[in-house]
């Protein structure tokens, strides 16, 4: 088990050593996100601005009119959840010649319903449907720490505006340290021919599992990594509808708005397949200690053994 906050700390001060345009931003939670160690490594290039996450995504618009490459981070329920404003008309709208918007990196940790014991008012279940209907964004949510080292370096190399969303709770080790990542671009994590599960987030090993189940029954089941929601990789998915007849979208999220909105908006386009979406069912969480996180993520349907029902239901109405 691994903890993608670390790891995107440690990827920001080895970006830090090799480009002095990198500025890290926080608003109160850098002891938390870990990002405080880019702060004891380069004082002159962070900033915490306390609890003011308006003025975190303001103070990184105007550093990257500056030049710099600004990484503004605080937990998902305050970003974008109280600066969808100043992110839409600070970041997103103003480009400067020939580019989309500005040089921003917005990462958030604990999205989701796995944030627990802070309940529903701090489970962060619309920012992928938010920042995906904003112009010239992109949006990452990776799997596994490996997905967060290489999506943190895509992004510094990239130029424009970025937001990525992590989980709170350790991650097990999806993919491999060669694993490449590029924008728009999904990754099979498994083949099969009878169904596809489209996953993102903590949500990959549960499709993994599920599929893992479905081979004992005899069921081939794909399993995709759908880490880039915005832009989708209508490509891969378009692929998977046509060989495997059906799939299952599962993310910890809204099922409005959200990854499998996107897929489903794909999908239909391309090649219209049958689509089961699973995630919040349009409900707030509710408060979860860590160890009843699992529980939490049953209520909504957010597990494996959901995964292969619904594959299972798909596929009786082919």
């Amino acid at each position: 088990m691994t903890d993608m906050r670390s790891e995107y700390a440690k990827t920001l001060v080895d970006l830090g050593k090799k480009n002095p345009s990198i500025v890290v931003l926080g608003a109160d939670t850098t002891d938390s996100l870990k990002t405080s160690a880019f702060g004891k490594e380069f004082p002159n290039r962070f900033f915490n601005v306390g609890i003011a996450e308006g003025n975190l995504v303001s103070l990184s618009a105007g550093l990257a009119v500056s030049g710099k490459t600004a990484f503004a981070s605080t937990y998902a329920i305050f970003l974008p959840g109280r600066a969808v404003d100043q992110i839409r008309n600070g970041i997103a709208y103003p480009s400067p010649p020939g580019k989309k918007g500005l040089n921003v990196k917005l990462v958030a940790s604990h999205a989701g319903l796995s944030v627990g014991p802070d309940g529903g008012s701090h489970q962060q279940i619309e920012d992928i449907a938010i920042m995906r209907a904003i112009p010239n964004f992109r949006v990452f949510v990776p799997a596994d720490t490996f997905a967060v080292t290489k999506l943190t370096q895509l992004m510094a190399n990239e130029y424009g505006p970025f937001y990525m969303r992590m989980a709170r709770s350790k991650t097990p080790v999806i993919h491999s340290a060669s694993q490449e990542f590029q924008t728009g671009k999904g990754i099979t994590v498994r083949e099969g021919t009878d169904c596809t599960i489209a996953a993102c987030g903590i949500t990959v090993r549960m499709a993994l599992e599920a599929a893992e189940s479905l081979q004992n029954e005899g069921i081939s089941c794909r399993v995709l990594d759908m880490f880039s929601v915005k832009p989708i990789d209508s490509d891969i998915l378009e692929k998977a509808a046509r060989e495997t007849g059906c799939i299952v979208t599962c993310e910890e999220h809204n099922i409005y708005g959200g990854m499998g909105s996107a897929v489903t908006e794909a999908v239909s386009e391309l090649y219209p397949v049958p689509i089961k979406r699973i995630g919040a069912q349009d409900m707030f969480g509710e408060s979860a200690r860590d160890n009843e996180v699992p529980l939490l993520l049953e209520k909504h349907g957010i597990t494996s053994f959901n995964m292969i029902r619904q594959v299972k239901e798909l596929r009786s109405k082919l």
